[in-house]
């Protein structure tokens, strides 16, 4: 069964696009964390990081320079944003399709709580 990005990306479901090409697609978040909130993810279906080939290579690193360009186009790139990717449950990823957060367009805080390291 498709992926529900695979199905934004063919049509079948509507998305708002901000960029798209023959590796790579971009949508915004229907549930958007910060003002700028786009879902970049490769048109291949790959599920997981942990899925990723070597024929993989040029696809991801598209995932790259497509953020570096929306991240220009939304006029954000100068004042900074954050790129996540979350690879299976303990990671938080919640759809079998790998994809980037892009998130930005005012300050995103911290990554996470300072961690305490209990052994020492």
């Amino acid at each position: 069964m498709a992926s529900i990005f695979t199905r934004i990306i063919a049509g079948e479901i509507p998305g708002k696009f901000v960029y798209k090409d023959d590796l790579v697609s971009a949508f915004w978040d229907i549930d958007p964390k910060r003002k700028v909130h786009i879902l970049i993810v490769p048109n291949k279906e790959i599920a997981t990081v942990s899925d990723v080939t070597a024929e993989d290579e040029q696809t991801l690193g598209r995932l790259f320079t497509a953020a570096r360009k929306i991240a220009e186009d939304l006029g954000i790139a100068e004042s900074g944003y954050r790129l996540i990717i979350n690879c299976k449950k303990d990671g938080g990823q919640e759809v079998n399709h790998i994809h980037m957060h892009l998130l930005g367009g005012e300050p995103v805080g911290p990554f996470a709580p300072r961690f305490k390291n209990i052994e020492g």
